[in-house]
């Protein structure tokens, strides 16, 4: 009864300081991203665009698919379009926040299923290692025998058009790389010495992956994710030009350049400014990644 009461015990106090550490982490986290002012600056304005995505309704002062072409391509600055009207005499303002609606969600939500795949599948493969890192590894190599361009576009142009087909097809073609970069950060903190520690002591698997590997693997990969929210804008754009992805008259930062391409010596500047959009969320995205990597680094 004593050896049963004494085990009990040790796992309990073991139990105890493991989330103890993973809360501490975490704060941590918090704490540093607070300090950093960068951070916080291109944070803010991701969140205000994201609200002025989100609330497009009541903030828009026209109808997005209402044309006038007796004020189509008027400047910025025109009376009653504060950011002028695009080729068919669409208030581009409106179209702007609509079209946000669209790029982000086809922006963000394949890098995050793809990083929630395939983060899982590369830290799998970079921890267990021996033949299920030689499974994973091997047909994600198959992968990366095409362009994610090409690829993107045989997937889509063998699905059909359609928002769905489009995050599927980008889903499929960012999985393999973010499974590369999980499986090479997984790989090198596998070997460090704290980890053979955390086995000596008798620490389970999934406890070691969650307070040793976790910490030091998310930064790296959620940076790489992160870059990824842009390429992936661009290339919904272009299978939209190609006609697999939106299509008119839904407003799409991407499909809107491709629209306007054609204004492009009349009205320059109404030409850019999904291209402007598409640039400031970028550079936030980016920015804000960059923050988290630093605040997520356990060596700071």
């Amino acid at each position: 009864m004593t050896g049963i009461s004494a085990t009990q015990a040790d796992l309990a106090i073991r139990t105890t300081q493991t989330a103890s550490q993973s809360r501490g982490y975490w704060h941590g986290v918090a704490r540093r991203l607070r300090r950093d002012k960068t951070t916080i600056v291109f944070g803010a304005v991701l969140l205000l665009m994201s609200a002025a995505i989100l609330f497009a309704p009541m903030l828009a002062p026209h109808d997005p698919f209402q044309s006038d072409m007796l004020h189509r391509l008027m400047p910025v600055g025109f009376e009653h379009y504060p950011l002028g009207t695009d080729e068919l005499g669409r208030d581009m303002l409106t179209r702007l926040l609509y079209g946000g609606r669209i790029s982000w969600f086809l922006g963000i939500t394949p890098v995050v299923i793809a990083l929630t795949i395939g983060g899982l599948l590369g830290i799998v493969a970079g921890f267990a290692g021996g033949w299920v890192n030689m499974m994973i590894m091997r047909i994600t190599d198959v992968f990366f025998a095409f362009p994610s361009v090409l690829l993107a576009v045989a997937i889509s142009g063998a699905l059909g058009g359609g928002i769905f087909n489009i995050i599927l097809s980008l889903t499929l073609v960012f999985i393999p790389p973010i499974i590369r970069v999980a499986e090479a950060v997984t790989t090198g903190v596998r070997e460090l010495d704290y980890i053979e520690a955390a086995r000596a002591t008798g620490a389970g698997s999934f406890t070691i992956v969650r307070v040793h590997v976790l910490p030091n693997v998310l930064g790296p990969i959620f940076v790489y994710a992160t870059s990824l929210i842009s390429v992936s804008m661009i290339l919904a754009a272009g299978l939209s030009f190609l006609g697999l992805g939106t299509k008119p008259p839904d407003a799409e930062w991407g499909l809107m350049l491709n629209t306007l391409r054609g204004a492009i010596y009349t009205q320059p500047l109404i030409t850019v400014l999904p291209g402007f959009c598409i640039f400031v969320t970028s550079i936030c995205f980016n920015m804000v990644s960059d923050g988290l990597r630093a605040a997520m680094d356990v060596r700071a």
